[in-house]
């Protein structure tokens, strides 16, 4: 069997040194521990090395790899993360060419050829991976493993895309084993009340396609639920590993709230004491006051709200589906207040549509919004998304460099269409001072519910940070291993290709039969 290291690469250069660091969420990771689980079932060994909450150190990395000699090295990666995994990758190979190095996550899902061009990885998984990484540990021949793009000599092959999950019950029990609770103490404790904390999945997919979203590369389009009964089950067994909070990493927990109600009701039943909070954003046309008075009842005591904008028009433009309105999120954040919820928001600046007057409405509206929390960030489009696709299409792209690639980011990684990037670093500023830090209602809120939830300590803390923080800045650069002999991809004589699978040559009909023939064997 094969021995499988999967590593999560360092978060400080995506939220390090802004106001936003205050709230980085530490947690283990969903997508390894899901890999992990099949693999194991399989009789593979795993190990999990979590450098998410703490610097990037290619030495820590190294040592750990001589120690374990694994078979199998898959990193996963956002799009701020893939130098990590490129100085990984060339890494590895310096250890040993005969360890096989394969990518997943957003990024790799989004640019499948090009992220191997740009590293020294022999495969990437494309969308979902539960079973395909589980296939390609097996040893057999990769080009019969559905959803990867991988090496052969001088090409890159394309197998096809993988059948999404459809009964997500089926899945063995995320392998969160395999990550020690006590490292997940150290989270904001302005973000999570009860450490240590991690997160749960109970539904995949989303049907909406926002222009600025990359979930559709990893999840499919579409909407795909567990059981309530499974989703107590996997509460009951984080309880029995140690930790004592939960955030879903859902895109649209509620938007079934029969079943959603439904959820929250076994939750009760299996009666863990456990505290949990929607991560992810709640759509606001689906606030409903009994499902949030059941939520609350099953120990949810925070829903977070995309709101993006407080624009109508924006909301339309930006492929909401027409559903969700400015006075549907006014509606929705009482309706979670009055169950007994806190509520927290996210605020996008400088969307595709946006312009300076709609920017402004955005900031008016977060600050007139009773939320017990908000952040702001500056609209990214990431590979993956339409936007990104548009951007590339109009040449409007300034730097492909991905360690700028995040929110608060002070680098001008795009032309936009309507705003200068210095306007749109303009309003962030007024963002954060308007609706948070000269806003006397937002004040008095933190100051109410610090007192009635005992937390008035730590918010006097954070609020010192987040004063002292700027709202955005450059990017955090790592102290890389061998970023001088990293490969290249030249993006601007080779932009990148449509999502969601960019073109790539396929084994014609005949070599794929006769590779099917031949004996089965190792490919690392």
């Amino acid at each position: 069997m094969t021995k499988v290291l999967l590593i999560n690469p360092s978060y400080e250069p995506s939220y390090g040194g802004t106001k936003v660091g205050i709230i980085n969420p530490i947690h283990p990771t969903l997508g390894l521990a899901t890999i992990a689980a099949t693999a194991i079932q399989r009789g593979h060994t795993v190990d999990v090395l979590d450098m998410s909450w703490r610097p990037y150190d290619f030495e820590m990395v190294r040592d750990k790899i001589k120690a374990f000699k694994p078979d199998v090295v898959g990193i996963t990666a956002t799009t701020p993360l893939m130098n990590q995994l490129r100085d990984l990758s060339v890494l590895i190979k310096d250890i040993s060419k005969d360890i096989a190095i394969v990518g997943g996550g957003p990024h790799v899902s989004a640019l499948p050829s090009e992220s191997i061009r740009e590293s020294l990885l022999d495969a990437v998984f494309v969308g979902e991976a539960d079973y395909s990484f589980a296939e390609y540990c097996d040893g057999g021949d990769p080009a019969l493993v559905k959803g990867i793009y991988y090496r052969s000599g001088d090409d890159i092959i394309s197998t096809g895309p993988q059948k999404l999950v459809n009964n997500l019950d089926d899945l063995p029990m995320p392998a969160w084993d395999l990550y020690n609770p006590a490292d997940y103490n150290r989270v904001s404790r302005i973000l999570f009340r009860s450490p240590p904390v991690t997160i749960l999945e109970f539904s995949r997919g989303c049907v909406f396609k926002c222009d600025f979203c990359a979930s559709k590369m990893t999840m499919g389009l579409g909407y795909r639920k567990k059981s309530p009964e499974r989703c107590a089950e996997e509460v009951k067994y984080i309880q029995r590993l140690g930790f004592r909070e939960f955030t879903l990493a859902d895109d649209i927990f509620t938007s079934d709230q029969k079943w959603a109600t439904a959820v929250s009701e076994e939750i009760i039943k299996a009666d863990t004491g456990l505290e949990w909070t929607c991560h992810n954003g709640i759509r606001v046309e689906s606030a409903d006051a009994e499902m949030f008075k059941t939520m609350k009842r099953a120990k949810c005591y925070r829903v977070n709200f995309g709101f993006e904008t407080g624009s109508d028009e924006i909301l339309k433009k930006f492929g909401k589906g027409g559903r969700a309105s400015v006075k549907q999120g006014q509606i929705a954040v009482q309706t979670a207040r009055k169950a007994g919820l806190d509520t927290s928001g996210a605020m996008l600046l400088g969307i595709s549509h946006d312009t300076e007057a709609t920017m402004m409405e955005t900031i008016d509206y977060a600050s007139k919004l009773p939320l017990d929390m908000m952040k702001f960030g500056v609209t990214i489009a990431f590979p993956g998304t339409e936007m990104f696709e548009t951007y590339v299409e109009q040449d409007l792209v300034k730097t492909y460099n991905w360690d700028s690639y995040f929110f608060y980011t002070d680098e001008e990684l795009f032309a936009h269409k309507h705003l200068t990037y210095d306007t749109i670093r303009k309003y962030m500023d007024i963002a954060y001072k308007k609706a948070i830090l000269y806003n006397p209602a937002f004040a008095w809120r933190r100051l109410i519910r610090g007192f009635r939830t005992r937390e008035f300590f730590w918010d006097v803390y954070y609020a010192m940070k987040f004063f002292m923080l700027p709202a955005s800045r450059s990017a955090l650069m790592s102290q890389y291993y061998a970023k001088e002999r990293w490969p290249q991809h030249d993006f601007r004589a080779n932009p990148p290709g449509k999502v969601p699978y960019p073109v790539a040559r396929k084994l014609p009909p005949t070599r794929l039969l006769e590779k099917a023939m031949r004996p089965k064997s190792k490919s690392f």
